[in-house]
């Protein structure tokens, strides 16, 4: 019987895909890996009782279908052996290199259905992380030898404190401040460049450079003009994307720390709070003495 090794997670939602067995190849038309796509019943709700007319003070809420993504390594273990010495080594580093698999799918349904809001997943948006080993055809119909669930603790790693997401968060929302244009190009380019679409990814972070850059300087941050003129050298030897289909593929390198360096630039512009125009604002004022009289 041949063994074969699996990471599996589970989604409070609906991946896109249709269920089933999708196969992925390498670049030279080999299999790499299978990815089963599995849809988990909601449960049903349960029907109201109590007297009649009465409401209850908070409705149920709705239940919510859960999506499993299993992704098995088309090349099987060598023995029972190293099966479990791969269960005994695999980490989060694992999982993420399986949800890697997984976004390549997801990807490509979003251009196959051309639609837009089909999104990625990472772990730490997952209900739980599998890995483990069996044969091949039990573990693509939800069964296994052995197994181990992986802590999602880990995976959650809040963000720094210098990003204070949720102080900005109310800004944003308030109208008191506006995203930067750069700010979606950046997570674009991360996502794409994280995922291997390398060529996305340099169009993305070309734009971002191109965007950033005028948004940044007119803030005339003087804590930022190190940073600016690091990000103008970067930018001024950032390859073009290449339009030719022939032409070698960028430096993958050197785009990933052009991009680090713009996130970092972001980062900085708010470890020390927030600004409007030039002066920073306090995210959560305190009200003036006559405020709501």
């Amino acid at each position: 019987m041949a063994l074969f090794s699996f990471v599996q997670a589970e989604f409070p939602w609906a991946l896109g895909p249709s269920d089933g067995r999708h196969l992925l190849r390498d670049e030279d038309g080999e299999p790499e890996h299978v990815v089963v796509l599995s849809t988990l019943g909601a449960p049903r709700r349960h029907l109201l009782r109590g007297r009649r007319g009465a409401r209850p003070a908070t409705p149920d809420p709705a239940p919510v279908v859960t999506a499993r993504a299993t992704i098995i390594a088309a090349t099987p273990l060598p023995d029972e052996r190293a099966a479990r010495t791969w269960l005994s080594r695999a980490d989060p580093d694992t999982v993420d290199a399986g949800l890697t698999v997984v976004n390549r799918v997801l990807f490509a349904h979003r251009i196959a259905a051309a639609d837009p809001h089909v999104h990625e997943v990472t772990t730490a948006q997952a209900l739980v992380l599998r890995v483990g080993y069996g044969d091949g055809e039990a573990v693509s119909e939800g069964r296994w030898l052995d197994a181990r669930e992986l802590s999602l603790a880990a995976r959650r790693v809040r963000r720094a404190a210098a990003l204070r997401p949720q102080e900005r968060l109310a800004l944003l929302l308030t109208g008191r401040q506006a995203a930067l244009d750069v700010e979606e190009f950046v997570l674009r380019a991360r996502a794409d460049l994280d995922a291997g679409r390398v060529s996305h990814g340099a169009w993305e972070l070309r734009h971002a450079y191109a965007v950033g850059l005028p948004e940044l300087e007119r803030e005339g941050r003087a804590d930022l003009r190190a940073r600016l003129e690091e990000l103008r050298e970067l930018q001024a030897g950032m390859p073009a994307p290449a339009s030719d289909p022939d032409a070698p593929p960028p430096d993958v390198a050197q785009l990933r720390h052009a991009l680090e360096r713009l996130e970092a630039a972001l980062r900085a512009r708010t470890a020390s709070g927030f600004t409007i125009g030039r002066e920073p604002v306090d995210p959560d004022p305190e009200p003036s003495p006559t405020e709501g009289a």
